[in-house]
């Protein structure tokens, strides 16, 4: 299909072509790893705080993020087996349900939102950089603000210094990205135990936020508004994953065998989710009793330690976020990107343009502005991210039966061109998809602007996860009945 197609289409380049049996090196604990790394990861960390600030117990808190990921592991398996059956990335199983020219939609939008991740992660990054110079050196550093910027030269100097290590490993690609998981996952785990040490014997104890009670219990100061927080709070938490939902086929495409992605991603993201959390509660307890506040930044708690501490706690935090930030936000829009125009586009270019983009958008001022961190950037962008995964797992399993023509996906004139390239069902699912939840998402980002949106549409916003993929499911799956051309039954290429 290679030399075929290489010179007669704009769908195909070699990272974009299926995976051969020589690139399919993933076995299950790499898939672990991978996520055991993601999972370990500050924003991660500090959602707990969200949820204890916003009146849960610490257990009802670690429950609620491990059920939020015990949901999202589903769409991640689901959508995940095309990757392994196929070997083929997001960017183009997408072609299957929004046609060739359509895919470039979905493809576009979980690029664009991972670029925003990429930036605030590398901006997390260069922070620590500067918070360990400013230790080490005994004072600030980097004098005052840059104009226009709104940071200052140091605060510069470190965010592309982060940013520069990270270009290294899009340089060199996804072996490179497979090794620092599966290296640095045991190593954060230690770290953890290492952490909860320091705090008890510190603190002499884990502190009273671990055994405070709910602020939802009678008498308390949101006595029974538990699940106007809980549902909210549990869809942003499916939010934080939606987009690796989406783009888990560019990583199971190297998976040795279902299995191998299966058990994989099981034994990686839900239980480590939940322990992240726990420890986040725990060791923000200890803080009360060591600092007299409770501490959800774990950067801001690494330079509250002594002498070879703070050297370590921020080292680790730094390999941290390098190895979350290229296999959540990197390897996604690269083959994204790659897919606008592959005869032009390859992965590592569409890397580039991530991390180019990443600067552009100067992220400490997206951090700076956004108010409502739930109610904005993470329920925001599950409204429309929830949609597309509804349409694909309908897709692939109910209209396909998982059957597809895998020539045909690299077609301009095949079976997955529908009109022009577009498939109007597809199209119509997401609008419908999306537009209930609109109207929330206004009034979320912008009280001011739009403060009369109807109770109903506010708390259709706060399921809107859940509300996106259960609708757009419903309507692609009528518009597309009896309309799927079979596969042809041919050996995959």
């Amino acid at each position: 299909m290679s030399k075929e197609l290489s010179g007669s289409t704009q769908l195909w380049n070699e990272d974009l072509a299926p995976t051969s049996a020589a690139q399919r090196t993933w076995r299950w604990y790499h898939f672990a790893a991978l996520w055991v790394g993601m999972v370990m990861c500050i924003p991660a960390y500090t959602l707990s705080a969200s949820l204890i600030e916003g009146g849960m117990s610490g257990y009802q808190a670690v429950l609620t993020v491990f059920l939020a990921n015990a949901i999202v592991l589903l769409p991640m398996l689901l959508i995940g087996h095309a990757g392994t059956k196929y070997g083929i990335p997001y960017a183009v199983l997408a072609r299957s349900s929004f046609g060739t020219a359509g895919a470039r939609l979905p493809a576009l939008m979980r690029a664009i939102v991972a670029c925003g991740w990429y930036g605030i992660q590398t901006w997390f990054g260069g922070q620590m950089i500067y918070t360990l110079l400013g230790v080490l050196l005994g004072g600030d550093i980097g004098g005052d603000k840059i104009a226009g910027l709104g940071i200052n030269g140091g605060q510069l100097l470190c965010f592309l210094a982060f940013w520069g290590i990270q270009f290294w490993y899009i340089v060199h690609g996804m072996d490179a990205i497979r090794k620092l998981e599966t290296y640095t996952a045991p190593l954060k785990i230690l770290i953890c135990f290492v952490l909860l040490g320091w705090v008890y014997n510190k603190a002499g104890g884990f502190g009273d936020l671990l055994s405070a009670p709910s602020q939802f219990v009678v008498g308390g100061k949101k006595a029974g508004q538990f699940w106007s927080v809980f549902w909210p709070s549990l869809t942003a938490m499916v939010g934080f994953w939606a987009t690796l939902a989406l783009n888990i086929p560019d990583f199971t495409r190297f998976a040795k065998s279902q299995r191998d992605q299966v058990l994989g991603q099981s034994v990686g993201l839900p239980v480590p989710m939940g322990l992240l959390a726990m420890m986040a509660v725990i060791v923000t307890s200890a803080t009360v009793v060591l600092y007299g506040k409770a501490i959800w930044d774990p950067v801001d708690l690494s330079s509250r330690m002594t002498g070879a501490a703070v050297l370590i706690a921020l080292l680790i935090l730094l390999i941290d976020t390098v190895s979350v930030n290229l296999a959540a936000n990197l390897v996604g829009p690269a083959y994204d990107f790659s897919s606008l125009a592959p005869k032009h586009i390859s992965y590592k270019v569409g890397g580039y343009i991530t991390a180019g983009i990443a600067i552009l958008m100067m992220p400490w001022k997206i951090l700076e502005s956004t108010q409502g961190y739930i109610f904005t950037w993470l329920i925001g962008y599950s409204a429309l991210l929830g949609p597309i995964a509804g349409i694909l797992i309908v897709d692939y399993y109910l209209i396909r039966k998982t059957e597809l023509n895998v020539g045909e996906l690299y077609r301009e004139d095949g079976q997955y061109s529908y009109g022009n390239g577009w498939n109007m069902a597809a199209l119509v699912a997401f609008v419908i998809g999306v537009l209930p939840n609109i109207p929330g998402f206004l009034n979320a980002a912008f009280p001011a602007s739009f403060p009369d949106v109807a109770a109903e549409f506010k708390t259709i916003y706060t399921y809107a996860w859940f509300v996106g993929i259960a609708i757009s499911a419903l309507v692609y799956g009528v518009m597309m009945k009896g309309k799927a051309m079979p596969a042809v039954r041919a050996a995959h290429p």
